[in-house]
């Protein structure tokens, strides 16, 4: 099955054409430089920009691909989670062009997506398996039963891993995005220079993430730590990336140890994938686990991308007749939306 795929969720706009799980293109548009002065993504300039790039985008896609939009058999787009007017842009665009082609149109959702990115140009069939979706957004641990039927372990109650990764670097005076800013600094420091709480250490049951607690005391640090001179802001990073992963693993661990069916694979997916250190302590604990850990080939597939959309649309549809979806009015923007 072939799909174009788009994706305006957030700051990138993406288009991308698979065929199964084989990615043809992908095209992504980042607007991180135009909202680093703003210290974090602006709504309404994240929609101008989709809607100034959302045709190029479609076009450069189709044609590294080599596929006229005729001749494929579906649209996919993101209808949520995200900003709501940024993912009308990309919803309105895929109703045109569904229409244009006379062309079923798949909904998508996000963080789906996310979970099943490490399919691409990838067969294997892991399930039952734990997904792991770590972004700027989302933060949880998902039991995959099989695809569309999840449960959620764990969750964030507060701020995802990548918001909390950002906001350190806001505070350290590093830029927006931030986290892979952070990443770079921390490679430079030991990271238990500064003994911070690990959250919800003492919860009986670790069914849930929250950063809120780390973040304010990494607030007070940084305060009591200035002036900063450059090693501090190496040892603040570290310590902050180490704490905010032990977290993740704490969590990850005990929910392998309590689950009853046998699990074999851990599929990780969201833009903290692209983080060598949290991959490399993921790698440990797997192999302590007996999981074979599953990651996007490419980095720019952790990222928000349109490969992913298509993927998860095929996927989902696979064994489903495609005129199932061919009503466009039923289709609308769902910001909040729910993976269950």
């Amino acid at each position: 099955m072939k799909i174009l795929a788009i994706d305006t969720s957030c700051d990138e706009t993406a288009c991308a054409v698979t065929a199964g799980t084989k990615v043809l293109s992908n095209i992504v548009w980042s607007q991180a430089s135009l909202h680093a002065k703003f210290g974090g993504v602006m709504p309404s300039l994240a929609q101008r920009q989709h809607r100034e790039h959302i045709g190029f985008v479609v076009d450069q896609a189709t044609k590294i691909s080599k596929l006229k939009i005729k001749n494929l058999d579906a649209i996919a787009v993101t209808i949520g989670p995200g900003l709501s007017i940024a993912l009308g842009v990309g919803i309105s665009k895929a109703k045109e062009l569904a229409k244009k082609y006379n062309k079923p149109l798949i909904p998508i959702n996000h963080v789906e997506a996310h979970l099943l990115s490490p399919f691409a140009n990838f067969k294997f069939h892991p399930f039952p398996a734990l997904g792991l979706v770590l972004s700027g957004g989302t933060t949880q641990l998902i039991l995959i039963e099989q695809i569309g039927k999840y449960k959620i372990l764990a969750e964030t109650q507060d701020d995802a891993l990548g918001e909390a990764l950002d906001k350190a670097a806001r505070m350290l005076g590093l830029g927006y995005p931030g986290g892979a800013i952070l990443e770079k600094f921390a490679k430079n420091s030991n990271p238990k220079t500064y003994p911070l709480p690990v959250p919800l250490i003492d919860d009986k049951v670790k069914n849930r993430f929250s950063y809120s607690g780390l973040k304010t005391a990494f607030i007070r640090l940084v305060e009591k730590e200035k002036p900063l001179t450059k090693q501090k802001i190496y040892d603040l990073a570290a310590s902050f990336q180490n704490t905010a992963f032990e977290h993740i693993l704490r969590v990850l661990s005990y929910q392998v140890n309590h689950q009853s069916l046998t699990i074999n694979h851990l599929l990780l997916g969201g833009g903290v994938a692209n983080n060598i250190e949290i991959r490399n302590k993921l790698r440990k604990l797997c192999k302590e686990k007996g999981l074979k850990l599953h990651i996007p080939y490419s980095k720019k597939l952790c990222c928000d991308n349109a490969a992913m959309i298509g993927i998860c649309a095929y996927l989902k549809t696979k064994d489903l007749k495609l005129n199932t979806f061919t009503d466009c009015s039923q289709i609308d923007r769902e910001p909040r939306l729910k993976l269950v």
